[in-house]
């Protein structure tokens, strides 16, 4: 019985093992989810109409030697401010820069040290086209906060009042390059509930962040999306969609 018993217990471990470094896949669309880019314009969208359009039914931000960004600029859309939600989006963008999706964040107006007038700061979804680590898509930067890099794409983490906390790797960097499609459209899935937000890429969870840091962490603001200012670039999204959770 007892060697039964220690066979059973190795058993339950190995199962748990396998269980815990099984990839989590995406869950099923939520009911409520909406498109709130129709592709042909920018009607709900506020962003610097020299550098953003709507081209062959997808949004695209560009800056070029001629059209530079004065500092980093945001499409942002006009829906209101998100809370507890679920976003859904395609993108691709080049390598000559980086882009990303604002949310629970914050539009600053009436700024003076605001360069532009599209200015946001908060939770942001880093969008780059790379896979080498740790300057990849999918990891969350405190835009035009204290934080800088909060919590890193392949990280379970927290943030406690004493400072950030790892507590998983989700995905390793030669699954993240197999996994991503540089060049090419991938999917991205941002899911908030209270202080928990996940990441998804592809169908893959590869970031989970719980922010209990007392005085920075956001529970709700805007949605926008990203020019970097620098380099020229250019970045674009379609199958813009979000649905609000109970």
């Amino acid at each position: 019985m007892k060697i039964f018993a220690s066979l059973l217990i190795v058993g339950v471990c190995l199962v748990s093992r396998v269980a815990a470094e099984t990839p989590q896949k995406a869950p099923a669309q939520s009911k409520g989810l909406t498109s709130i880019f129709n592709g042909k314009d920018l009607s709900g969208w506020d962003g610097d109409p020299r550098l953003w359009s709507v081209r062959d039914g997808v949004l695209r931000g560009e800056t070029t030697p001629e059209k530079p960004a004065m500092g980093n600029t945001f499409v942002i859309w006009k829906g209101g401010k998100v809370k507890d939600f679920e976003l859904r989006l395609s993108f691709r963008c080049n390598a000559d820069n980086n882009s990303g999706i604002q949310y629970r964040s914050n539009h600053i107006q009436g700024d003076k040290n605001a360069k532009n007038q599209w200015v946001v700061r908060g939770y942001q979804h880093e969008l780059r086209n790379e896979v080498g680590f740790p300057n990849i898509s999918g990891f969350i930067y405190d835009e035009g906060g204290k934080r800088g890099r909060i919590c890193l794409a392949g990280e379970k983490a927290s943030w406690e009042a004493d400072g950030k906390k790892v507590s998983d790797k989700l995905i390793e960097e030669s699954e993240f390059k197999s996994l991503f499609k540089l060049d090419d459209w991938n999917d991205v899935v941002i899911i908030a509930k209270g202080k928990n937000i996940k990441h998804y890429l592809n169908d893959r969870l590869i970031l989970d962040f719980t922010d209990n840091e007392p005085n920075l962490a956001l529970s709700e603001g805007v949605l926008a999306l990203q020019l970097h200012a620098g380099k020229p670039m250019w970045v674009e999204f379609k199958d813009i969609r979000v649905a609000t959770l109970d």
